[in-house]
C-alpha cells in the first residue's frame, strides 16, 4: 500500500480510538494497520500482525471465501458486511460481524480497505444449531428463496453476489415474476416453480442480462409433507462459464490463427455426415495447402511465415459463409467445410480465394493449392472424403511446382 496510506493522521486516529478490531488491509490482503481493539480481541500485537496476510487470523475451510473477498475487492466490488469466523492468538475461533468500507486515494482509486470487526455474542461450538443454520444460508454464495403456492416470495437468504445487493428478506412480499423478471410465465425459469408446485423438482441454467445462472427449484413441503410452495436456489455462474468457454476455444481452436483446429474439424465433419445420411444433402470439402511456405520462412523468418498464414487465414473467412467451418488442418493445411453446398459452389469458393490471393498486395506473396470433395459422390464418411479431396489438392501442389520450375528455367535462359 502506498506510503500516503500509512501516514494518513485520520485513519491513524480511528485506530487509535475505536473499541473494535479496525484492519487497515492491501488489496493483495496484507495488514497495514492494527488497531488496540484487534489486539484486545485477536491477542495479536501490531508488531505481531502488520505486514502479515489476512489469511492468517482465518481458519482453513473460511480461505476460499476470503480469496472469494480479496479478488472481488480488487475488481472494486467490496463486500461492505458479513459474520464470519477468526483465529485468535491462543487458537480459540471467535465469529464476528465483519464491517468494510473503502479506502481510496486522491483520486477516488480503491487502495485497501478499514475491517472493523465487532466480536459476537457466542463463538465456536457454542453457536445454537438454529443460528449456526441461519448464518450459513444468509452468508452463502448463493440467493435461496422460499414461495407459497401462488409464487408470492416468503423469505430469501444468502450473500448473493455482491454486485448484485439483494440482501436477506428484501425479496419478501414480491413475486417470482417480479424478482425473475418473466413477462410470460409459460417461459424459463417460471415453468420450473409451477412444476415444482406439482412435485417435480428441476435443475437448470438460464441468462439474464448480462449474467450466466444455475437455478435449482423443488417443492417446499410442511411437516405433513404437504406441498405448501417453492424453494428455490440460484448461483451465478458467469465466471465459471466464461472460464469453460475460454478452455473449449483452447482445445478446439489454433493458437495461430484462431481458426478452428484439426480435431475440431474432424469432429464437425463426421457430425455432417451423420446430418446429411438423414437429410440427403450435399456438402463439399476444401482442403488448401500454402504454396512454398518453406521458402518463405527460408527466406525471410518464421515471423513472416506465421504472419502470411494468419494473413491467409483472414482471407479464408472472408470468402467463406458465416455457417461454414475454416480451420487450420495442418501446419501449412487449411480446411473449409462448406455447409449445404453442391461441386458448382465449391469451386466458386475456391476460385474466389485463389482471386483474393492474386490481388492481395502484402508480403510475402501467397497461394494455394486447393482440392475438393463432394458428399456422397466422392465419398460416404469422413476419411473417404478427405482422401479425394487431398488427392486433388497434390495434383494441383505438383502442377505448381513444375510451373515454378519451368519460370525458374525461363528466367534461367533469360538471364
Amino acid at each position: 500500500m502506498p506510503n500516503s496510506l500509512r501516514s494518513e493522521q485520520l485513519l491513524a486516529a480511528i485506530l487509535e480510538l475505536n473499541e473494535d478490531a479496525v484492519l487497515a488491509i492491501t488489496l493483495d490482503g496484507t495488514i497495514e494497520r492494527w488497531s488496540q481493539g484487534a489486539e484486545t480481541l485477536y491477542g495479536y500485537s501490531a508488531e505481531e500482525m502488520v505486514g502479515e496476510p489476512l489469511r492468517r487470523l482465518v481458519p482453513l475451510y473460511e480461505t476460499p471465501g476470503l480469496e472469494a473477498l480479496l479478488n472481488k475487492t480488487r475488481q472494486g466490488e467490496l463486500m461492505n458486511w458479513d459474520s464470519t469466523e477468526r483465529l485468535t492468538k491462543s487458537g480459540m475461533r471467535v465469529r464476528v460481524m465483519a464491517k468494510r468500507s473503502a479506502i481510496r486515494d486522491e483520486d477516488g482509486k480503491m487502495i485497501g480497505v478499514l475491517e472493523r470487526a465487532e466480536a459476537l455474542e457466542w463463538a465456536g461450538s457454542e453457536v445454537p444449531a438454529d443460528a449456526q443454520l441461519r448464518l450459513v444460508a444468509e452468508q452463502m454464495p448463493a440467493l435461496l428463496w422460499t414461495t407459497d403456492r401462488e409464487l408470492r416470495i416468503t423469505s430469501n437468504w444468502g450473500a448473493g453476489q455482491p454486485w448484485s445487493r439483494i440482501r436477506p428478506g428484501a425479496l419478501t412480499g414480491h413475486t417470482v415474476c417480479e424478482f425473475l423478471e418473466c413477462a410470460d410465465r409459460h417461459a424459463p425459469p417460471m415453468t420450473q416453480h409451477y412444476e415444482a408446485l406439482q412435485g417435480v423438482p428441476s435443475h437448470f441454467e438460464y441468462v439474464k442480462k448480462d449474467r450466466s445462472y444455475e437455478v435449482r427449484v423443488s417443492p417446499l413441503r410442511s411437516a405433513s409433507v404437504e406441498i405448501i410452495g417453492c424453494i428455490g436456489l440460484r448461483l451465478d455462474i458467469t465466471d465459471r462459464k466464461k472460464n469453460e468457454d475460454e478452455l473449449r476455444f483452447q482445445a478446439t481452436h489454433d493458437a495461430l490463427t484462431g481458426l478452428s483446429n484439426y480435431r475440431e474439424f474432424m469432429d464437425v465433419l463426421e457430425r455432417e455426415v451423420r446430418r446429411t445420411e438423414r437429410s440427403l444433402r450435399q456438402f463439399t470439402v476444401l482442403l488448401l495447402d500454402v504454396n512454398d511456405l518453406k521458402g518463405i520462412n527460408d527466406r525471410q523468418g518464421h515471423l513472416a511465415g506465421n504472419r502470411a498464414l494468419k494473413r491467409l487465414a483472414g482471407i479464408l473467412k472472408e470468402q467463406s459463409r458465416g455457417t461454414d467451418l475454416v480451420a487450420r488442418y495442418g501446419g501449412d493445411e487449411f480446411g473449409i467445410l462448406l455447409i449445404d453446398s453442391d461441386l458448382g459452389m465449391a469451386q466458386m469458393v475456391a476460385r474466389r480465394i485463389e482471386t483474393r490471393l492474386q490481388g492481395d498486395t502484402e508480403e510475402p506473396e501467397l497461394s494455394v493449392s486447393i482440392g475438393i470433395g463432394l458428399y456422397p459422390e466422392d465419398g460416404r464418411n469422413a476419411q473417404e472424403l478427405l482422401s479425394v479431396a487431398d488427392r486433388a489438392m497434390y495434383l494441383r501442389k505438383k502442377e505448381y511446382k513444375a510451373g515454378s520450375k519451368m519460370d525458374a528455367a525461363v528466367r534461367s535462359r533469360r538471364g
